[in-house]
């Protein structure tokens, strides 16, 4: 039976089957002697967004949101804008204010370091080499992780955002970048600018 969520109330509602199990299989070396065992198991993970689910929501929409400290109060981090999207001023924990930074990064996103990995965890879904890199916006005093989709990374290069809006799976991988000026036909498949 496939699995749904619901909320009702308030409260999620989960139907059907989140975990399976399969028949083990035997694991024997070249002689045939048997060294171990499989232990097939499926489970489906149900991630709560909370506070986060306006930047989730953004993002498959095309936009970027950030957050604002607006507390007066806040003794450092009044009026500081953050990228990623932080539900509460690290500073002072007010609950922070919502602001669109997407025209920003089509601006003035930079990278500010980067990293090139041909090795990945389990579960990766994104095509070797990754390009990871770590994005400056001006007026913006955190940096954001993510990854470059085309192009070649370098410090101090200008890089737009790019949205997988027609086909979300609302996580972060609907948000790549790629150098400033490729054009729409350049923009890997499923993917398109906010420009």
């Amino acid at each position: 039976m496939p699995y749904s969520v619901d909320v009702v109330r308030g409260r999620y509602r989960l139907r059907g089957e989140f975990h399976s199990i399969e028949r083990n299989q035997p694991i024997r070396n070249e002689a045939g002697k048997l060294c171990g065992v499989t232990n097939p198991r499926r489970l489906v993970h149900t991630h709560s967004y909370g506070g986060e689910h306006e930047f989730f929501e953004g993002v498959a929409q095309g936009r970027l949101i950030g957050t604002r400290c607006d507390n007066a109060d806040c003794e450092v981090g009044y009026q500081s804008v953050f990228m990623p999207f932080r539900i509460h001023c690290p500073d002072c924990l007010q609950k922070t204010t919502s602001v669109d930074l997407t025209e920003v990064a089509n601006r003035s996103a930079t990278i500010h370091s980067f990293m090139i990995t041909e090795r990945t965890g389990a579960f990766n879904t994104l095509e070797k080499p990754i390009k990871f890199i770590n994005i400056e916006f001006e007026g913006v005093c955190t940096i954001l992780m993510g990854y470059l989709l085309c192009g070649e990374p370098a410090i101090g290069n200008r890089v737009v955002p790019i949205f997988a809006s027609a086909s979300p799976t609302y996580t972060i991988l609907d948000l790549a970048w790629v150098p400033d000026g490729t054009s729409a036909s350049e923009l890997p498949k499923g993917f398109s600018s906010s420009k």
